[in-house]
């Protein structure tokens, strides 16, 4: 049996939530590798509806979940976000999740900084949800960050809190703040430490003997490829890579360990904040796909520009990810549209290209070329299987699969759990 790696496709927001928690019911481990407490994940089950941002799905399924060294942490939001889930009866122990013990914690400083830099930005503000990702990230790589297996040692912090506020405090200085005041950051941290360290746990370990006894792994990611750093539409990016190799990196087990790559994919894309988005509908078309796909954030509930489905981005995606098989999201949105479109390369002035070009001035006037596609009347709602489909909306569907160049595995027709159509088993492979 395989291991599979979920990773969004797109700009984020594709509906992974669901596709992990229906893949968790047959994993024994699922670990997030990247990322932070920044991208939504919703859950419906039943009459239940369940919010992660910062806890693995597996978790709402009972499945052993760890939060692997790849993610920034944030240990007054998992404290909140594990008491919310256990008020919604979801048994959360140290048995049933782990958090990488060298996994970097985000701090008070990182949001002010966050905050304070996108408020100074003008017009160049990035769209950051302010909660101190990119900073944390910063100083993961400049070596002076405070981790979660610091939280056992706040006697003996001298040294990392000189490096760090000897790089905070003169950034501090320069938006008018006040420096870190260091004896209440070891008060808060101490007052946090405790609802930490009972789960705090060599997760690369743990995969390494799950791996061994053979049991499935599912490595779930956040955001979406577009968002990676290096990949992305950058500067309108995330602060970490989102593509497929974080799975290994981000986690601790060897990359060939990471098995089948499911890219999630929307029927159509959004995009939250700011930064290119050359199929966008800033009209009744976007307000439709908005509206009737509930467009808005989990994490900062803001709404979500609309647009149709741009094969090239994805086409991109699934080439620098090396996905294996898409996961197709909110197939039932389309239906009772008239007619589609599909992206299917770009004009800049007159030049064509058929992916997106990486600088930012010749992205923000890329315009879309289309391939027009009739829609559907009849309802792929709770669809759970191909005959249930309309056959115009299996020619869409057969027609994204040749856009991209890769096979659809999964379908999901509702937010619900088992209204998904498998065509290939990700965890067969």
């Amino acid at each position: 049996m395989a291991n599979v790696a979920v990773i969004g496709a797109q700009w984020g927001d594709e509906g992974k939530g669901k596709i992990v928690d229906w893949l968790a019911s047959r994993a024994d481990l699922v670990v997030r590798f990247q990322g932070g407490h920044n991208a939504g994940h919703t859950l419906v089950v039943g009459d239940k509806v369940y919010k992660l941002s910062l806890l693995p799905s597996g978790l709402v399924r009972g499945t052993l979940s760890a939060i692997g060294n790849g993610v920034v942490f944030d240990p007054w939001h998992f404290r909140d976000e594990v008491a919310k889930l256990q008020a919604q009866g979801i048994e959360i122990t140290p048995e049933k999740l782990q958090v990488a013990e060298t996994a970097p914690l985000i701090l008070p400083f990182h949001r002010d900084l966050d905050a304070l830099r996108e408020d100074a930005s003008g017009a160049g503000k990035i769209g950051t949800t302010r909660r101190g990702i990119g900073p944390a990230y910063e100083d993961k790589v400049g070596r002076r960050a405070i981790r979660v297996c610091d939280l056992a040692h706040l006697d003996d912090l001298d040294a990392q809190l000189d490096r760090v506020c000897a790089h905070h405090d003169a950034l501090r200085a320069g938006f008018g703040q006040p420096p870190i005041d260091r004896a209440k950051l070891l008060d808060d941290l101490r007052e946090i430490a405790d609802a930490v360290l009972p789960y705090a746990a060599p997760v690369w370990l743990t995969l390494k003997d799950a791996k061994e006894r053979g049991r499935r792994i599912l490595f779930e990611g956040a955001q979406g490829v577009l968002l990676d750093v290096d990949h992305g539409t950058y500067p309108f990016v995330t602060s970490s890579n989102t593509v497929s190799g974080s799975a290994a990196s981000g986690s601790g087990l060897g990359p060939g360990s990471v098995g089948f790559v499911l890219g999630i994919v929307k029927a159509y894309t959004t995009r939250v904040g700011s930064g290119p988005f050359p199929s966008e509908q800033d009209n009744e078309i976007g307000e439709q796909l908005g509206t009737k796909g509930r467009e808005f954030g989990v994490v900062t509930g803001r709404k979500r520009r609309c647009g149709w489905f741009d094969a090239v981005l994805v086409r991109q995606s699934v080439a620098v990810s090396g996905i294996t098989g898409i996961a197709l999201t909110k197939l039932d949105i389309l239906d009772g549209m008239e007619s589609l479109r599909i992206c299917t390369g770009y004009k800049v002035g007159d030049k064509h290209y058929d992916y997106l070009p990486p600088a930012p001035q010749d992205q923000a006037r890329a315009e879309a070329i289309y391939e027009e596609f009739e829609g559907w009347s009849g309802s792929t709602a709770g669809a759970r299987s191909w005959a249930q489909l309309p056959a115009q909306a299996i020619k869409y569907i057969r027609r994204i699969e040749e856009l991209v160049g890769c096979p659809v595995a999964l379908v999901s027709t509702s937010p619900e759990r088992e209204d998904t159509i498998l065509v290939r088993d990700p965890f067969a492979d």
